[in-house]
């Protein structure tokens, strides 16, 4: 098997993923719950997990790191775009269906660390 295949090629886009999320549950899930008027579930939520809190002081560094790696992962998978796949045909088809994952995870974490970006440092500034 050819060091391109296999389940490394989500990793990176997972690890993104990862990070993004957690610039939606930094910013994004404590304004939702603000405006939908669910300021009591977002004290008991922040009372149960209170890295929530944690994760809004420290948003630069949250932030900060979610881009880099985002960044990180869009360079490794643009400069692996072109490895080969096996030969195998099962084992190709499997190749191209992870590249294709991982560009679509990829996708989805570049969406949410937006969506995070807007409610931490857009959002405050428009509305209030």
């Amino acid at each position: 098997m050819p060091e391109s295949f296999g389940f490394k090629h989500l990793l990176p886009s997972g690890l993104s993923l990862f990070t993004s999320a957690g610039t939606l549950v930094c910013c994004a899930l404590p304004a939702l719950f603000v405006s939908l008027g669910m300021g009591a579930t977002l004290a008991g939520l922040t009372s149960n997990f209170p890295a929530i809190v944690w994760l809004s002081q420290y948003k630069i560094w949250v932030f900060g790191i979610a881009a880099l790696m985002i960044i990180l992962a869009g360079v490794m998978m643009f400069r692996a775009r072109n490895m080969p796949c096996p030969s195998d045909p099962k084992q190709a088809r499997t190749c191209t269906l992870l590249r294709k994952a991982s560009w679509w995870i990829w996708g989805v974490s570049v969406v949410a660390y937006i969506i995070g970006s807007f409610f931490a440092f857009i959002a405050p500034i428009v509305f209030f």
